[in-house]
């Protein structure tokens, strides 16, 4: 559950000790009315007349639309979360409170929780909403690195890549994401995926997933391969084929240009209107089979 949060009614607003032990007594109010999945209404209601938690220095605060949207994305209350999304987009992305998000410096903690929780319509929905933001703040948004503390300062899209969350990393990537944003060691996901799959066990479906993360990856760097993670590839040529197979390994480590159906899909793809995405994928008028697996799970 984010935050250590309170719930009190609104004549207990004074951080006395008899306020205090009223809020504890009923601290999870709000947060089990979302996880029963009440009606948007009642929790409207409920977090802009009733429900207050305790700040540091014992001030007490209503629910911020931004923090009942973490709480939506925690029960995956698609209702609710689409609710504050359409009528708060910029309340409801807004940074949470330090009882929410310990580090206030960083990217506010929605898409990456979207991320980690598999949210994939609250993800839409929360990219939907961004598409009403200036582009400056918007591309900034997504790509913002996260909390140093539970994310280890690292953007969605790091965090999709390491969770081989296929469905919402193509959602980021398509949507303004940058596949060369990187973290707070200077890794690109395209590090982070290698050094998974370099990993000495593996498990097959856990392998198959990183490398549909890394199909989808690379069909958004037609600008080509960092040089650290070539770098990576060319200290052990005979791993790295063997992990890669040969084909993949010669483009990614220089050797040889990326097919013509790579650069092809690449340059369709960029193409693509962001604020069309993924409607515009699945208009794409291409059979299956020339369909690249990491495109098949919008079909």
């Amino acid at each position: 559950m984010p935050g250590d949060v309170t719930w009190c009614d609104s004549s207990s607003r004074s951080p006395d000790y008899q306020s205090q032990k009223q809020c504890k007594k009923t601290s999870f109010a709000f947060y089990q009315a979302v996880r029963d999945r009440l009606p948007a209404w009642a929790l409207e209601d409920m977090r802009t007349m009733e429900a207050l938690h305790w700040e540091e220095g014992g001030k007490v605060s209503a629910y911020s639309p931004s923090e009942a949207l973490l709480y939506a994305l925690v029960h995956d209350h698609q209702p609710y979360a689409h609710y504050l999304l359409s009528h708060f987009p910029q309340e409801a992305l807004a940074m949470p409170s330090k009882n929410f998000s310990c580090c206030q410096s960083s990217a506010p903690p929605h898409l990456t929780m979207a991320v980690r929780y598999d949210r994939v319509a609250i993800l839409r929905g929360i990219l939907s909403a961004l598409r009403g933001f200036p582009a400056g703040s918007r591309d900034a948004y997504i790509n913002r690195r996260g909390c140093n503390h539970v994310e280890g300062g690292k953007s969605a899209v790091h965090l999709a890549c390491e969770l081989q969350r296929a469905q919402c990393l193509m959602l980021l990537l398509g949507q303004w994401a940058s596949p060369y944003v990187t973290d707070g060691s200077g890794d690109t996901p395209l590090d982070s995926l290698l050094q998974l799959l370099g990993g000495s066990s593996q498990h097959q479906a856990r392998r198959a997933l990183l490398l549909l993360c890394l199909d989808s990856l690379l069909l958004y760097m037609p600008g080509g391969v960092p040089a650290k993670a070539r770098r990576r590839l060319l200290e052990d040529k005979g791993r790295w084929q063997g992990v890669l197979g040969p084909g993949l390994y010669r483009w990614l480590s220089g050797a040889a240009p990326a097919t013509l159906f790579t650069r092809s899909m690449q340059s369709l793809l960029g193409s693509l209107p962001p604020e069309r995405f993924p409607e515009a994928l699945g208009e794409l008028p291409l059979p299956d089979f020339l369909t690249p697996p990491a495109l098949r799970w919008n079909s």
